[in-house]
């Protein structure tokens, strides 16, 4: 079951209401369990692909029916006007190619981890502790994936990062991962080789990063994926293989 419904986030203020999707595993209202939860950036790409922005969605909702995972995974719709998504899915400002943004990623994950999370826990049975926590996304969520397991690590101990923009500010996340201990944190990271022939700087610095994360206690999957492009498609086909590796011990 998918729970879709709309609400305003005061902190990251738009005149749109965004959509709220949660889905609850098959046997949620009988079972009396609590279950892990994992929540998701770009949510109204996740489950249908009459929401998406480009017309397929990850299929999320199909994976999780087909493998039947006990999990609850939580959906937020994006900024839904201009550049704002950039703004709130960058930790940092953006000054790239025509983009001069005030980077409101740490607004957006103080909201995630203050009011979003809080409020789940209490109208759902989760499994609140970091152990049970997960968070993922792609692209500019993929980014903030990242950036919310290494700033956020007290409440997250998983992220799964498809096509990270991670070469947007390099230097910025060194200086986030120095010193921090990511002790007991999984992190899966990937690029499909076909996004990124034209500049393959992006794997080099993805494997850096990997490298960063490993030294400071995490346990890091990264890999480039052939052919792959940049979109929800092929993003769904990796669901499996980061969902395994995530969640393998969550019973």
């Amino acid at each position: 079951m998918i729970k879709v419904t709309k609400l305003q986030i005061p902190e990251l203020p738009t005149e749109k209401p965004r959509r709220l999707y949660v889905y609850l595993p098959a046997g949620y209202e009988n079972s009396g369990k609590k279950y892990p939860v994992i929540y998701m950036f770009d949510g109204h790409n996740v489950f249908y692909d009459s929401h998406a922005t480009y017309g397929k969605s990850w299929g999320m909702g199909e994976y999780l029916r087909r493998s039947k995972k006990q999990v609850i995974l939580v959906g937020v719709e994006c900024h839904p006007e201009n550049e704002g998504r950039l703004s709130e899915y960058s930790p940092w400002d953006i000054a790239a190619g025509r983009f001069r943004l005030t980077g409101r990623g740490r607004e957006t994950m103080e909201w995630f981890t203050k009011t979003l999370k809080p409020a789940i826990d209490s109208e759902y049975r989760t499994l609140p502790d970091r152990e049970h926590t997960m968070i993922a996304g792609s692209s500019m969520g993929g980014l903030m994936a990242v950036y919310a397991a290494v700033e956020y690590g007290g409440v997250f101990s998983r992220a799964a990062a498809l096509s990270p923009t991670i070469f947007l500010n390099p230097k910025k996340m060194a200086e986030l991962i120095a010193g921090k201990s990511l002790k007991n944190t999984r992190i899966y990271m990937d690029y499909g080789s076909a996004e990124t022939e034209e500049h393959p700087a992006p794997w080099r610095q993805m494997f850096t990063l990997a490298g960063r994360l490993s030294k400071a206690g995490a346990y890091v999957a990264a890999r480039v994926v052939p052919g792959a492009l940049h979109s929800e498609a092929y993003w769904e086909q990796r669901i499996p293989v980061f969902m395994d590796y995530l969640t393998d011990d969550w019973k």
